[in-house]
């Protein structure tokens, strides 16, 4: 360990430049590293939503959501509990897996299983949707799309189909469907009375609907020298024409779909409405992935929204109107905030105890260049920057200036006995390596417990441990390299002053 501080004394411009590089790497990481609130928060949580509209709950219980938690846990591995929700006409399980488990063959084995549990299911129900579900998956802004010309069916088939897919170029972003608004589709009105006068059903209605709306693969057929491709699908290109399917043959006449019903392309029945100011909008809520970065994907909605205005109808307004990361600055700028006080205030302590500006300067400059170090290794690490490693960093800036002080008091004591500079440095050293050592050491081991913690306390409190752990140890080694480089050069002329 004594061999450090003679390299240093032997080879200052190593460590100077090793300063220089920790300066550069620091600040290109500071601006690339993904910043949050909180740290990744990754708890294992898989789940499976079924659709069957039209179902009661007590039957979705029965017939669903129970058959799927039976296939389950009789495959699926690793499955810590179970929590499921049955609505009407859907059903939500939420499969929480254990730590540690491989997470995508959990997945995979939830996915095969549920495809397979279908023909158990009540007839003609769509595979589930399978998703992954985290804590950190959070929104983080919101947007507003109106316009006083356009209804509501249409403002939402204008965000379904031009605006959201170019939010989703967006990296991290996470986009639901619209709220508010109504789905554009096709919808056939039938008439009761007309019905009953022409002795139909809507069952029948839907039979010869389900007939002569077909879509088949007509291939194509070689006439001569031109091969031609057939278009022999049922599908009516226009909305005009559905009007045009024969229902029902009365003698040598038909009844058509026109004789019962009006076809229109309208939105279908509305279940839920975005007021704002009394007037239908459509909010689109923008959530981040949880490996993202909050200031970057707000950032990266903000880039997009020009654009997407000039995709949309004149006299459509898009608006952000909740932005998560406002508070993450705010935030942000507290923690830095204090952290800048907190060194600010140790270098006007150590400047009244030490009594000279040389010797603060050289305590002081070892505070920036272990948080920064400390912030290399974090990324490393693959954490990001968050109010509880920036926090950890808080805490430990006042620890951060005990082996530079130990180290430059000792080194003014060894001057003041009439030693050379060089030879002060060294034995200055040499009589503290192993007490400062020791004491770095202590307060590291004080926060290795925080490592055993499990569960949301874990993902927390771990990231803090870490940042408070690397500054100390890159503030023990800059004691023993930078401190005494430095000293080598600014507390000579103050030496020499004295003599």
């Amino acid at each position: 360990m004594n061999q450090i501080v003679l390299i240093a004394l032997r080879r200052p411009y190593t460590f100077v430049v090793m300063t220089i590089l920790i300066v550069l790497l620091g600040v290109m990481t500071v601006r690339h590293m993904p910043t949050d609130i909180f740290p990744d928060i990754t708890i294992p949580v898989t789940s499976v939503v079924w659709i069957y509209s039209g179902m009661l709950p007590q039957q979705v219980e029965g017939r669903i959501t129970y058959l799927f938690e039976r296939f389950l846990t009789s495959t699926v591995e690793g499955i810590k509990y179970i929590h499921s929700h049955s609505y009407f006409g859907s059903s939500i399980t939420n499969i929480f897996l254990q730590d540690g488990v491989d997470v995508g063959r959990a997945e995979a084995d939830i996915v095969g299983i549920a495809q397979n549990v279908v023909n158990a299911l009540p007839p003609d129900i769509s595979p589930p949707m399978v998703m992954r579900l985290a804590p950190s998956s959070i929104p983080v802004a919101m947007l507003q799309i109106s316009s006083d010309h356009m209804t509501p069916a249409e403002l939402y088939n204008l965000v379904y189909m031009r605006i959201r897919p170019l939010l989703v170029t967006v990296p991290g972003i996470v986009l639901p469907h619209p709220y508010g608004g109504q789905d554009m589709q096709v919808m056939v009105n039938l008439d009761q009375q007309k019905l009953l006068a022409r002795q139909l059903t809507p069952a029948d209605i839907h039979k010869a609907l389900m007939q002569q709306y077909l879509v088949l693969p007509s291939g194509d057929i070689k006439i001569k020298e031109t091969d031609w491709i057939v278009l022999t699908n049922a599908s009516p290109l226009k909305i005009e024409d559905f009007a045009d399917f024969p229902i029902k043959r009365e003698g040598n006449a038909f009844v058509y779909l026109r004789d019962v019903a009006t076809v229109r392309l309208m939105g279908r029945v509305q279940q839920n409405a975005v007021l704002v100011k009394g007037k239908q909008t459509v909010i689109l809520v923008a959530m981040k992935s949880t490996e993202a970065s909050t200031l970057d994907v707000v950032d990266g909605i903000k880039k997009m929204i020009p654009r997407a205005e000039q995709v949309s109808p004149e006299g459509v307004e898009i608006k952000l109107i909740d932005d998560a990361s406002t508070f993450v600055k705010d935030s942000i700028s507290d923690v830095l905030h204090e952290m800048l006080m907190a060194g600010g205030l140790v270098g006007i302590i150590v400047l009244l105890l030490l009594g000279s500006w040389r010797a603060t300067v050289i305590v002081w400059t070892s505070i920036p260049l272990s948080i920064l170090t400390a912030i290399i290794g974090l990324h490393l690490l693959e954490e990001t920057i968050n109010v509880m490693t920036l926090g950890g960093l808080a805490l430990a800036v006042g620890i951060l200036v005990d082996d530079a002080t130990v180290m430059i008091e000792n080194i003014d004591r060894h001057i003041e006995m009439g030693k050379p500079l060089e030879q002060a440095i060294i034995d200055a050293a040499n009589e503290i390596v192993v007490p400062t050592l020791v004491a770095t050491l202590c307060i590291a081991i004080v926060w290795l417990p925080l490592f055993e913690l499990g569960g949301v306390a874990g993902y927390l409190f771990k990231p803090m441990a870490e940042a408070v752990i690397i500054a100390m140890l890159a503030s023990f080694v800059l004691s023993r390299t930078l401190v005494p480089t430095m000293a080598k050069y600014m507390l000579k002329d103050h030496h020499v002053a004295a003599a």
